[in-house]
């Protein structure tokens, strides 16, 4: 056995996986995502219309907004179903091209 704890050949054995490839989510789960933009007519509207091109309509009581302080800035939070990471990595993507966004989380 060698000192770095693997077994002599160095891979797992046969029908085991190594640890640094077992996902890190489970699909499907409850997934939030967090945008945040520059407030404004319709930021909100476009925000949710484009989540829900990906993960169907969003009931109202999984969307929570936040203004800033000084009105300048709102936070949308959404919890969606996730299906997979293309979904979500889909979601991301079409999020950074809406003008207004300045960050998803």
């Amino acid at each position: 056995m060698s000192s770095d704890n693997t077994s002599d050949e160095g891979v797992p054995g046969e029908g085991e996986a190594a640890p640094l490839d077992a996902p890190k989510i489970e699909f499907p789960c409850l997934y939030p995502i967090k945008i945040i933009g520059i407030a404004g007519v319709g930021f909100q509207q476009e925000v949710i219309a484009t989540v829900e091109k990906y993960a169907g309509e969003i009931a109202a009581d999984l969307i929570q907004l936040r203004p800033s302080k000084q009105q300048n800035y709102l936070s949308v939070r959404l919890i969606i179903t996730a299906t997979g990471e293309d979904q979500l990595r889909d979601i991301f993507t079409d999020l950074k091209t809406i003008q207004n966004v300045k960050m998803v989380l």
